[in-house]
């Protein structure tokens, strides 16, 4: 039985009806993970013995009960294990408790068998960290599988799992989504617990989740594991009927849709195809669709994200150091890490809470802009998944990042405008997803177009703030009426 073509759902399924049996799924995955991880390197710590003991407490009536799975190595903390958030400098620490969504993994009847490979503390759109060397595409193993959830996403894409975790902090669900021909879903700010290690994660742009291959585990895993925890700073109460929606076809749906990057870089013409003819297809279901110019400030949209990104990484750093009591300029952190840090270290408390204000106006833009649309569709991405290496900072960057991580040197940056160069530089090579994350919109990437070179390019559907039911029901009648489970890539060039 070819066990990694099934979805989580459908697998859970066959363990209920007894067609298999726990144990031969935990084998054939655990197999399958050996088989294929030495060419994708997308799980740097499995856990197989453990995940079988724990499989032997599973409930057998829940709902993913003996499915396998895997977490992001950032923020989903498994007790007493090295959460090393794809630093050399964490790599010895253990998390000492597990994070609240891990709980709710667990409870659902998940089985963890590792963590799974993601760029120095999530900073990247891509997977390349220096300590576990880069996690490669399985449509082409030449090719990045996006970021920062791309070890999970590349473990789904080659059915290593059905599903497993990601977080979203300015695109890194709906990134790898794009890159490896998945379903991934961002959901609204505060919907998913991050707690109890957080409040909230980068000024609260960072949403947890899971990456997919069907909408049907998607809706399923937020119907288990929303609402706020224990402590959590915004009372979003547990929500359900996700499932139900993405078995009903929405009402006719008025969509606005864009494939313009808002800072007038250029957009691949694969890109571009991909929404046009998605634009065809909603039309033809009885949508409405209409093009439009989306309410971005290209500067402001680069700077005050930048802004917000170099705080939280001065801030992160500035806790690590005291967490391992070593000295910030001591830490075994990767270059570009260590420049945001010095950078973000100059940075007024005015300034960065003036950038936030930014944050509020495009929230304000976009729920006028939902009067009149109750979806927006755009590219996920600029262009279909780029050669491993391509989107790291190159070597004239890296030299610039090398002088500005000298201590003292940081106001360089600023004289010099290269925090605005750098601003725009990053929503340049990914300028559609980190709009969503500033206002807390639902935002998800559909697959639905593939490349002439064979290569996953993924449509992005943003809602208004707390509309997930809606996208799961247009998600649910684009999987039907264009079903993307037949495209797999070819595992035999993998072997």
């Amino acid at each position: 039985m070819e066990l990694q073509k099934y979805d989580a759902t459908g697998l859970a399924e066959l363990i209920r009806r007894g067609k298999v049996s726990n144990a031969e799924v935990y084998d054939f995955f655990c197999h399958h993970i050996e088989t294929l991880n030495p060419s994708l390197n997308a799980v740097i710590r499995p856990r197989f013995d453990k995940a079988r003991d724990e499989l032997k407490q599973i409930p057998p009536n829940a709902p993913f009960a003996g499915v396998p799975f895997l977490t992001k190595d950032l923020i989903a903390s498994l007790e007493g294990e090295v959460m090393g958030c794809g630093s050399a400098a964490m790599q010895q620490w253990k998390a000492p408790f597990d994070s609240e969504l891990v709980h709710r993994f667990r409870r659902a009847g998940l089985v963890i068998l590792g963590q799974t490979n993601t760029p120095e503390m999530g900073l990247m759109g891509i997977t390349e960290p220096v300590v576990h060397g880069p996690t490669h595409n399985p449509w082409n193993l030449e090719r990045t599988p996006g970021g920062s959830s791309g070890g999970s996403a590349a473990a789904v894409a080659a059915g290593m799992v059905p599903m497993a975790s990601g977080g979203d902090g300015g695109g890194s669900i709906r990134i790898p989504a794009s890159c490896c021909g998945l379903f991934g879903l961002k959901p609204s700010r505060n919907r998913q617990p991050i707690g109890p290690a957080f409040a909230e994660c980068w000024a609260g742009a960072v949403s947890e989740h899971v990456l997919t291959r069907s909408v049907r585990d998607s809706a399923a895993m937020l119907e288990i594991t929303n609402g706020m925890d224990s402590g959590a700073p915004s009372p979003v109460l547990r929500e359900t009927g996700y499932v139900a929606a993405a078995q009903k076809d929405p009402e006719a749906l008025r969509v606005g849709f864009s494939t313009r990057s808002p800072t007038g870089s250029s957009v691949d013409p694969e890109c571009v195809e991909a929404v046009e003819k998605t634009a065809y297809l909603l039309e033809d279901l009885g949508h409405r669709v209409e093009e439009i110019e989306l309410p971005l400030d290209s500067v402001q949209l680069a700077t005050s994200f930048l802004t917000m990104l170099l705080g939280q990484t001065a801030k992160s750093v500035a806790e690590l150091s005291e967490l391992l009591n070593i000295p910030a300029r001591q830490l075994q952190i990767e270059l570009p890490t260590r420049a945001l840090y010095q950078i973000g270290s100059t940075i007024k408390a005015k300034d960065y809470l003036l950038a936030l204000n930014y944050w509020n106006e495009l929230s304000r833009e976009m729920g006028h802009l939902h009067q009149r649309y109750d979806v927006i569709m755009t590219p996920t991405m600029a262009t279909p998944p780029q050669p491993i290496g391509a989107l790291y900072p190159s070597k004239g960057e890296l030299f610039s990042m090398r002088l500005l991580s000298i201590p003292g040197m940081s106001w360089l940056a600023m004289k010099l405008g290269l925090a605005e160069k750098m601003a725009m530089d990053m929503l340049d090579k990914l300028p559609f997803t980190q709009a969503a994350n500033m206002t807390g919109q639902p935002s998800m990437s559909v697959p639905l177009h593939w490349s002439q070179e064979n290569l996953p390019v993924g449509v992005q559907f943003t809602g208004a703030m707390g509309e997930e039911m809606l996208l799961f029901s247009l998600a649910g009648q684009l999987e039907r009426t264009s079903p993307w489970h037949d495209y797999q890539p070819d595992l035999s060039k993998i072997y």
